[in-house]
Order: C-alpha cells, then sequence, then structure tokens
C-alpha cells in the first residue's frame, strides 16, 4: 500500500470527503463535542443504551490517539526497536546487519497500520450504532444547545470531549521555523540528518529515541534538572543512560531564546546559566506539553467554567452547568487514551442515570514507550509525602530476574510502594523492555484491594519477568521476621524435635 492509498483510505473512514450531516433531531439524549477517544466511548455507550445520541467533529474522528498519537508512534517505535535489534543481533551470536535502513518503508508502514484500524472509529461505524455523526465545528450557543454548520442541536445532557493539542511556546523565530509536532512529525517521509527536541518529557524521549535509531543524529533541549520529571527519578536515570547510548545529546537546564532559520538548517540560540550556545539541526520537534482544546467552543455561552488549563469539572466529571459533563484531556491532568476511556464509561452512569462515580477513584497507570518502557500506576514517594502517607518500599532489580538476564533486558527494576506497616500496595513503578504489559498486574492489584501478600501466592510461570512480584513478595515475607518472631521460631523448632 502507498502513502498516497493509505492515506485515503484513513480519511475514507474518520473524515469522509463526501460525508452529508444528516438532519438534527427535534431533541437528543446525549450529544457529544469531540470524536477522539473519551467522545467515541461515550457516543457508542449511549447508542447501544439506547438513546438518541449526536456527536459532532471538526477534523478527525478518532482524535490524537488513532490519528497523530499512540497509533503512528508505537507503530515507528516499533520499527526503530526492529532495527535496533538487528543492529545488536551480534550479542546473541547473530549476523551482522548492514545499511542505512530505509526510512520511508517505515513511515509507509505505520500509515497502512494506521489505515488498517481505522474502521473501528469511522464515522460510517458509528452511524451504523445509530449515532447522528455531524462534520464541522461545534459551538454551544446556550446552556442546552449547540450549533454545527447550519443546523442547532437539542440535547438532554452533552459530553465535552474535544481533547488537547501540542503547546507551542513564545520563542521568538519559532513560527517561521517548520517546527514539527506530534500532529505533523508522522507525516515526514524522509530521515532528517539531526532533529533538535525541545522537550525531555513522554513525548520527547519517545520520538528522540526512535529517530537516533534510524540514524539521526538527535539533542534533546529541556529547561528541567532531568527526563521524565513526573516519574520516578531512578527511572528517569536508566532512560537517560539508554538514550545516550543511542547516540542522543542532552541539553538539561537549558533555555531556547531564540530560533533562526537559514535554508534547511534550523539553529537555537540556547542559555545555560552563564553559558550561551548554539545548536543546529535539520528538523525541531516541540514536545513541551499539552494544551487543551476550549478555544470556539462556546463554553461561556454554555455557562461551562475553563482556565488554562481547561474545562473545569468536580469529581463526577460535570461542569459548572449541570448537564454539561467533559471526559479526557480538555479536563483531566491525566492525558491518556485509556484515562479517557475510562472517565467515558463513568460519565455515562452520572450523566444519564444519576451515578454519583467519581473519577479520582479510577486507577490511572501509564507507561513511557522508550527503550526501556517506564511504567506506573498508583503513588509515589513524592504524592504520599505530600499526602501524609507513610510507605515501605521493596525493590527488585531485574539482573536479580533470571528471563531478564537471559534476554539481556537487566537494567531496569520492579519498584512496590506498600502502606507502612502492611502489604497494601499503593504504588507501583517499573523500568522494563515490557512494563508497560508488567504494570497491568499491580493495576488489578490496586484496583481490587490485593495485597502483595496476595500476588506472591499466586504461581507465575518460569521463567518470566512477572516472577519480579513474587519476589517482592517474597521480601516483605522475609523482612516481618523481627528478631522476637525468629526467636519464637527456635523455640518451636526446638521443641518440634
Amino acid at each position: 500500500m502507498t502513502n498516497a492509498t493509505a492515506d485515503a483510505e484513513l480519511l475514507a473512514n474518520v473524515h469522509p470527503p463526501d460525508w452529508i450531516n444528516p438532519v438534527a433531531q427535534p431533541m437528543y439524549d446525549l450529544v457529544v463535542l469531540g470524536a477522539g477517544t473519551g467522545g467515541l466511548v461515550a457516543a457508542a455507550g449511549a447508542a447501544g443504551l439506547g438513546a438518541k445520541v449526536a456527536l459532532v467533529e471538526r477534523h478527525l474522528m478518532g482524535g490524537d490517539c488513532l490519528n497523530v498519537g499512540c497509533v503512528p508512534s508505537k507503530a515507528l517505535i516499533a520499527a526503530a526497536r526492529a532495527w535496533h535489534g538487528a543492529r545488536h543481533a551480534t550479542a546473541f551470536g547473530g549476523p551482522v546487519a548492514q545499511g542505512a535502513g530505509d526510512f520511508g518503508a517505515a513511515m509507509t508502514r505505520m500509515r497502512s497500520l494506521r489505515a488498517g484500524l481505522s474502521p473501528v472509529d469511522s464515522a460510517a461505524r458509528f452511524r451504523s450504532l445509530g449515532v447522528d455523526v455531524f462534520f464541522g465545528d461545534g459551538a454551544f450557543v446556550g446552556d442546552r444547545e449547540l450549533t454545527v454548520g447550519t443546523q442547532r442541536l437539542r440535547f438532554k445532557r452533552a459530553v465535552i470531549a474535544t481533547g488537547a493539542r501540542a503547546t507551542v511556546p513564545p520563542i521568538p523565530g519559532l513560527e517561521g521555523s517548520g517546527y514539527l509536532t506530534n500532529e505533523s512529525i508522522f507525516s515526514l517521509e524522509s530521515l532528517p540528518p539531526r532533529l533538535l527536541v525541545l522537550g525531555g518529557g513522554p513525548i520527547g524521549c519517545e520520538m528522540a529515541q526512535a529517530f537516533a535509531r534510524f540514524g539521526s543524529v538527535v539533542t534533546i533541549i529541556d529547561r528541567g534538572e532531568r527526563l521524565l520529571p513526573h516519574d520516578d527519578a531512578d527511572a528517569a536515570d536508566i532512560v537517560r543512560s539508554a538514550l545516550r547510548r543511542d547516540g542522543v545529546t542532552l541539553e538539561f537546564t537549558t533555555t531556547v531564546e531564540g530560533i533562526e532559520r537559514q535554508g534547511s538548517a534550523i539553529t537555537l540560540a540556547c542559555v545555560r546559566g552563564e553559558e550561551r550556545f548554539r545548536v543546529t539541526g535539520d528538523a525541531l520537534l516541540v514536545a513541551i506539553g499539552r494544551t487543551a482544546n476550549v478555544d470556539g467552543c462556546g463554553l461561556d455561552a454554555a455557562g461551562v467554567a475553563h482556565d488554562a488549563r481547561g474545562v473545569t469539572v468536580n469529581h463526577r466529571l460535570q461542569t459548572s452547568n449541570r448537564r454539561i459533563f467533559a471526559v479526557g484531556d480538555v479536563c483531566s491532568p491525566l492525558q491518556f487514551t485509556h484515562s479517557a476511556d475510562f472517565q467515558a464509561r463513568l460519565v455515562l452512569a452520572n450523566a444519564l442515570f444519576f451515578g454519583r462515580g467519581n473519577y479520582k477513584s479510577l486507577v490511572t497507570p501509564w507507561c513511557t514507550y522508550t527503550a526501556p518502557e517506564v511504567a506506573h500506576v498508583g503513588v509515589t514517594p513524592a504524592t504520599a509525602a505530600k499526602e501524609g502517607i507513610a510507605i515501605d518500599t521493596i525493590t527488585i532489580p531485574f539482573d536479580d530476574v533470571d528471563r531478564a538476564v537471559l534476554e539481556g533486558e537487566d537494567t531496569g527494576f520492579l519498584r512496590i510502594h506498600l502502606k507502612s506497616g502492611s502489604d497494601k500496595i499503593l504504588g507501583v513503578t517499573i523500568v522494563d523492555a515490557h512494563a508497560g504489559e508488567l504494570i497491568g498486574e499491580a493495576a488489578v492489584a490496586i484496583t481490587n484491594g490485593l495485597g502483595l501478600g496476595a500476588l506472591g501466592k499466586t504461581m507465575h510461570p518460569y521463567p518470566t519477568k512477572v516472577e519480579a512480584y513474587r519476589k517482592a513478595a517474597d521480601q516483605w515475607r522475609r523482612g516481618k521476621l523481627t528478631p522476637t518472631v525468629k526467636r519464637l521460631m527456635a523455640l518451636w523448632f526446638r521443641w518440634f524435635r
């Protein structure tokens, strides 16, 4: 499949060029503004329950996740991982890989896979589910009404699911530099020889490592003192080392004062303390965060409170207009696809059936898909200290786990934070090639109130990395053998003889 064919197939699903909006019904039980993950789940769920539902999207159904986020980025990361594995196969007795690789082929594969997944989020599918799908700029014009094109959609309840976009900082010269964001980097067809990445968060780290493995000379510039500031510091340190091994240059505590473009070269004027220096590349990726999409939605007309962080919601995800709710990146500090999904499910109960579900009670894991991956769920030591929660921490390094050693993936760790004096799991961080898969067991445990002792009693196949949980449980049990307990055990065994 060619790039043009794949892109045409994608567009035919997520924003058909010949789509004709339906005639609006007199009243909808639910109107959903935004067809990203949260909006799609809310619309499909409500329609499945028999509600009259309208779904409004200004651009592409599937939102960031399908089009410019999770799907294309993970396809690209998988390709970069395969290239890296080929180059390092000699460590396992494999053949020597030669050649630069075909970046265009990797991008074509990504486009083809994205198009193949798009029918699930397509306009045609949602129409078949009974949802009235409208393309156009939707905006509230009252507390129970919004417009799209020339039509007015009246509703009993509404959900705002407009998502977020890449934050663009006010750096002189940036606008004319031809910079990239997650919304444009996946349209590249040739590999930039030198890539500059502004921001050392998850997106910046993932793309920096992937492009370095493809062969770009990559530099990350960040104002902070380390990568991944919201993750465990030890985990971030391992990722830093991994990026450096892959050839990524890291410039921390650095501010960009200005940007110049001369021909194909982009130069950043940087300041670090008293030092001033310049960094030049052929492409610039801006990845410093996300900004909620609230502009042009008519939120003031609907009486929906909002600020620079997005739509303001209560614990039920209800806005200041009691008939309107919000889900996903537009209102949540946890801007993940799976978070939007579960928030949408909760909102259906709260909006349509007088539910009282609290979105803050959702247990939300997350993962950064570098190599190794960094995954986390629950509290961190910082949040525990802030909330006055005493914790006990157990760390199992993966060089103590046989499967990790055999795979050559033994630089990470499993770290479990327990409520002090108990086996109640409050938080878990994992650094491993498959941390995103391994964190699921911890999420199940926290969600269902299973302690570390319960995980330790569960038999896991050998050899697998998930055995690290059993090792952690063994370590916890050994910690319960206080000197008093040991003396009592010694008395028991003397008597038992």
